[in-house]
């Protein structure tokens, strides 16, 4: 690993609050850094903090001693940093099930076939929705269909609007069919009964999320 470093701003057990893996003792490994500047960002502080420079041996001999075989990378935005991808095939072979936690616009091809990316869809309410990057959609397009455990899409809209943007960009690229497509909603913008109810009516194919860890703990709650 010739000493490569990554800055890290928490390390951290918990529950998974989100994706398909959501409810499941996980070990969080949270990189510092982020350029996105998304409105609905929940964790700016792993932007405005420096956090601590680490060895990929000093994050990989913690996460093993919590003890937890799921392990997340997020942000942050884990991929602006150089050894990242080091890092997550690293993990993979110590045997955990690794999770890449992404704001969607960096490429993720190329990432060990073994991590499960979650590949976050930002709507027009983000402010970003523009700077999608592309790449990762064709590459959800290249596997094949039936196997959506292999890969994820993460949307979370604000309101009506982000809705109905998210389900025209759901039908226009057949993201369903090709990946595990799950929508929530920004925490105190939208009721969940709301969208709950848009995707009952429309019978939209795809898994609604609550991120239960602001349901456990208090939303704002670090660590967690």
């Amino acid at each position: 690993m010739n000493g490569q470093t990554l800055r890290v701003n928490e390390l951290f057990g918990s529950i998974q609050g989100e994706s398909r893996h959501a409810g499941w003792p996980c070990a969080f490994v949270r990189l510092s850094g982020c350029s996105a500047d998304c409105r609905w960002c929940d964790t700016r502080y792993a932007v405005t903090e420096e956090g601590i420079l680490m060895t990929l041996e000093e994050i990989v001999g913690q996460v093993t001693s919590m003890d937890f075989p799921l392990v997340e990378v997020t942000g942050g935005e884990p991929l602006e940093q150089e050894h990242t991808p080091e890092l997550l095939r690293l993990l993979a072979d110590k045997g955990f099930r690794v999770l890449l936690e992404t704001g969607g616009l960096h490429q993720v091809r190329g990432i060990d076939p073994r991590v499960y990316p979650v590949i976050d869809l930002k709507p027009p309410s983000s402010g970003i929705s523009h700077r999608i990057e592309q790449d990762n959609l064709h590459l959800a397009l290249g596997r094949k269909p039936g196997r959506p455990q292999d890969m994820e899409f993460k949307i979370v809209v604000a309101d009506r609007e982000d809705y109905l943007w998210a389900k025209e960009l759901l039908a226009r690229h057949h993201l369903t069919e090709h990946a595990t497509v799950s929508m929530g909603t920004v925490f105190g913008a939208l009721p969940p009964s709301e969208l709950a109810s848009w995707i009952i009516q429309d019978r939209l194919p795809v898994r609604m999320q609550l991120q239960i860890h602001k349901y456990i703990w208090p939303p704002h709650s670090r660590g967690k």
